[in-house]
């Protein structure tokens, strides 16, 4: 007896494929529409309309009108164009034409790895890569000595090259929204760097103890990450001010925490702090402290009371549901876009707080 072999109507699958097809496009046509009406999207618009603004340097007083954004005023197109300001900004072009000799700048998915003649360009002293599909960093990193910024944000950095310690005259670290999950202990070697920004690549649980030695660390950026406390690193580079760590797994904070006495700016929304120590208030330049979440039950009442100017802002998380979907790199992605978007605002947030004076 043979085996039995089912046919298909290939014709008819086809439609019935096209029409269940028309009709998730016209669900999501129905809900783009939805969403440009409502006011969740109109609020986001404007954030994006400040940003741009922002961008170009255009003053506030611009763009706002008492109290609201104006996003009808053509600001974005005239601002710039007096002739005074078009002098300022051709002078500024040259300086910035002269200053791009010592800049490397990639872009664009079509990247897979570094160019070959870029290892013959140890004089550069800024790289800015991003957005592209390069996993690897390269060992000849070591030979660019008058490294100052590497911005490498936004690629598909998978780990950091040892060689990373030999940049002795580098300031600014930016990998952030990669896919690293650990730090190599050479980046403590580093001792001229002022900021860190390992922020969005989800994985990262800890930091090692040798980057105690960051001493002119002034920004630190681990948020959206899986961190369980503060590193203790963290809490030895005695001249930070900025740290953001929200995002994370965070239950508790270090009694000892006031160590930190330079530090100004301290964000904690997104973790599952239960209650706040009362170190804080022992924190002389803390201005602004931002929490979220329902399962905060202890706030030291002198944290709300503080004299000496502390900003203290609570948020309340606002669910995001989850797009239910088989391929789980897309639910990765759109949380880091998720991510990226309300670091956004909150960067904005914040600018605009210290524009009014009120941190």
């Amino acid at each position: 007896m043979g085996h039995q072999v089912i046919i298909f109507d290939f014709s008819l699958i086809r439609g019935l494929w096209e029409t269940r097809v028309k009709k998730n496009k016209e669900r999501q046509r129905k809900e783009k529409e939805r969403l440009e009406k409502s006011s969740l999207e109109k609020i986001k618009q404007e954030w994006n309309y400040i940003l741009e603004c922002r961008k170009k340097g255009i003053p506030q007083s611009k763009y706002l009108k008492n109290g609201f954004v104006d996003t009808d005023e053509k600001v974005l197109d005239t601002y710039g164009k007096t002739p005074q300001l078009q002098k300022k900004r051709a002078l500024s072009d040259e300086a910035n034409k002269e200053r791009s000799k010592f800049i490397f700048q990639l872009s664009g998915q079509q990247w897979t790895e570094f160019p070959e003649s870029l290892k013959d360009q140890t004089f550069l002293k800024e790289w800015h890569v991003s957005n592209t599909l390069i996993q690897t960093i390269p060992d000849y990193i070591a030979l660019f000595q008058e490294l100052r910024v590497l911005e490498l944000s936004k690629n598909q950095i998978n780990h950091l090259p040892v060689e990373i310690g030999c940049l002795k005259n580098l300031k600014v670290l930016n990998v952030s929204f990669n896919n690293l999950k650990s730090v190599p202990p050479e980046l403590g070697d580093c001792e001229n760097l002022e900021k860190l920004d390992l922020s969005g690549n989800m994985e990262i649980r800890e930091l090692p103890f040798e980057l105690s030695n960051l001493k002119q660390v002034t920004v630190v950026d681990v948020s959206a990450n899986k961190f369980p406390s503060i590193p203790i690193c963290v809490l030895r580079m005695s001249n930070l001010q900025w740290l953001d760590i929200s995002s994370n797994n965070l239950r508790d904070l270090p009694e000892d925490i006031d160590r930190l006495d330079q530090l100004q700016t301290l964000l904690l929304q997104k973790n599952k702090l239960t209650y706040l120590p009362r170190a804080l208030v022992n924190m002389p330049k803390l201005s602004l402290l931002v929490v979220s979440g329902d399962d905060l039950v202890e706030i030291p009442t002198a944290i709300c009371e503080s004299t000496t100017g502390l900003k203290f802002i609570s948020l309340k998380d606002s669910p995001v549901e989850t797009i239910v979907c088989e391929d789980t790199e897309e639910i990765i992605e759109s949380e880091r876009e998720r991510e990226q978007f309300e670091k956004e605002f909150m960067k904005a947030y914040i600018e605009d707080l210290r524009e009014r004076g009120m941190c």
